[in-house]
């Protein structure tokens, strides 16, 4: 059995490249190598996929991730990429298991993971691999008894500036920018680890979280830029109740002073509504003196101008895209140190960089921020990776995968046999340009926090190539089908369109064999009736052998 080298990475990348049928250049036959593959697994936090200049969006051109971007150039982008619960903790545990929510027990932010569980970087490290995290872990106190070799992780979600660092002896208080240090910290673990050993790190920032503070170096690279306005950011979300009673609008729900920056009068610095104050507190005064001046012109502009209503809604987009792309400035950067040293180690070739996101993140569609839903925008999350001598450079990956994925892949190049409790599949032969005849078409998802931060009810749905049908459940009871082909925005909810209840109906039976598929009993069954009034419905479910098989 060979051994090689993987590096995973958090990175998107739009390149040209010759097609093969299933949408990829196939990676010429790699040569053998002397040692198992080390892995750098980069992820950040609520990096949404219009944020990645290789995606080719609008943003990105305006906004370019060049290092992120690299990973792309060097190996392959994943354009149909995506998350089963698009919520922070939910996430990092599916990627660590290979399992969906109800199955590692950890549905919700705020819950506990169980770092007894099996977990893939505990596999490998039983296995020889030194292993490795820097970062956010954000699943509990932190990775202590989860298998992971050496770790320096952020409390809980973490502060931007000289954020607490926990390690096994303790919690310390840094003074820094965190994702710098986070960055810090894995190249110097990457530099004296022993040579003689494969390798798996996680390099795993807070950035671009909630409340999005940029580096210094950072707060004012997009002044004065005007980031293109979403076409549905003043959306009246009619048609879909739950998207009518969210709170993550963001010129309604934002916090004025802790989110956007905004100080209360033309010359002072104090700031509005400041939740939580510690985010700016814990600055040291030449930082905040700092923060504050080059925040002072752009806040004093908006006072003057009181601004009220649109105007003032569109400048609060505005500088909440300034403050957003600017967190995610520092990330590039640390991708490309990482990046840098690799080549310079000699380690590339055998090594898979993997750059991705816990989830995707609004921008301003439907005029919100945040994840949650089930519409495009937080659902797809970016996913690049790079393997030289296994993906051919600038590859594109057309199939959907999921992050349940994650797991089984990281097994498999290294040569570790499958665990039948993962529910994903392993993306090494689709990486490598030659995916199965009968990988996934259809993709599941649920999300339960409700009540909870947000307001957004639990669902649950499926993805069907062009179409999607999703439950809603809880207090706001209801079905949304889209066509994507022809509504990319996911604005007009046609569940009630008499053209298109045959697909509908064809989507439900794909719900069912999903849920049977991936062992979800929790939320109603696909066939349970949303109320008294929505009888009729529901007997026409049970006449086309829609009943209740979920349960």
């Amino acid at each position: 059995m060979f051994r090689f080298t993987v590096t995973i990475v958090a990175a998107l990348s739009l390149s040209a490249c010759a097609a093969a049928p299933s949408g990829h250049r196939v990676a010429e036959p790699a040569p053998p190598q002397e040692r198992r593959p080390n892995i750098i697994f980069i992820m950040s936090d609520d990096h949404a996929q219009a944020a990645i200049s290789a995606y080719g969006t609008e943003i990105g051109k305006l906004a370019p991730t060049p290092n992120i971007d690299r990973i792309a150039r060097n190996g392959a982008l994943f354009e149909n990429s995506y998350v089963t619960n698009s919520l922070c903790g939910p996430s990092r545990a599916t990627m660590l298991t290979g399992q969906f929510s109800h199955m590692h027990g950890f549905t919700k932010n705020g819950q506990k993971f169980d770092n007894a569980s099996w977990n893939w970087v505990r596999a490998l490290g039983q296995s020889g691999y030194q292993t490795a995290m820097f970062g956010k872990w954000h699943l509990n106190h932190s990775p202590e008894g989860a298998g992971i070799d050496d770790w320096k992780v952020l409390d809980d979600q973490g502060e931007y500036y000289n954020p607490d660092i926990i390690t096994p002896e303790g919690k310390t208080r840094v003074e820094g920018y965190a994702t710098d240090l986070v960055t810090d910290y894995s190249l110097d673990w990457l530099k004296n680890r022993d040579p003689d050993k494969p390798f798996a790190i996680l390099i795993h920032h807070k950035a671009p979280h909630r409340n999005f503070m940029p580096a210094i170096r950072h707060i004012q690279r997009y002044l004065g830029t005007e980031f293109p306005v979403p076409t549905n950011y003043f959306d009246h979300y009619d048609g879909r109740p739950a998207a009518a009673a969210q709170e993550m609008n963001i010129y309604r729900d934002m916090y004025e002073g802790h989110d956007l920056k905004m100080t209360t009068r033309v010359g002072t610095t104090e700031l509005r509504y400041n939740r939580w104050p510690g985010a700016f507190e814990r600055m040291t005064p030449e930082q905040r003196a700092k923060w504050d001046a080059l925040h002072q012109a752009d806040n004093d502009a908006m006072n003057a101008a009181g601004l009220e209503g649109r105007e003032m809604a569109l400048w609060k987009y505005q500088r909440y895209m300034d403050e957003y792309l600017g967190t995610v400035a520092a990330v590039d950067e640390g991708v490309g140190r990482v990046l840098d040293w690799l080549e310079a180690s000699g380690e590339a070739n055998n090594t898979i960089v993997v750059y991705t996101s816990d989830q995707g993140f609004y921008l301003g569609e439907h005029g919100w921020f945040d994840k949650r839903f089930m519409y495009e925008e937080s659902l797809r999350t970016p996913l690049l990776m790079q393997y030289p001598g296994h993906i051919a450079p600038g590859s594109h990956v057309r199939v959907p995968v999921e992050n349940v994925d994650y797991a089984p892949t990281f097994l498999d190049f290294a040569g570790l046999a499958p665990r039948d409790t993962i529910q994903g599949r392993s993306m090494r032969e689709v990486v490598e340009g030659r995916p199965p005849a009968d990988w996934r078409k259809d993709v599941y998802y649920h999300y339960y926090e409700y009540p909870g931060f947000h307001s957004v009810r639990a669902h649950y749905g499926v993805k069907s190539g062009r179409y999607k049908l999703m439950r809603f459940y809880g207090d706001i009871n209801g079905w949304e089908f889209y066509d994507l082909e022809s509504d990319r925005g996911e604005m007009h909810n046609r569940i009630d369109d008499p053209a298109v209840q045959p697909i509908v109906a064809d989507l439900k039976r794909k719900l069912i064999r999903l849920r049977e598929q991936y062992r979800d009993t929790d939320g109603p069954a696909v066939g349970d009736p949303l109320s008294d009034v929505a009888k009729g419905q529901r007997d026409a479910d049970v006449a086309a052998g829609l009943g209740h098989h979920a349960h």
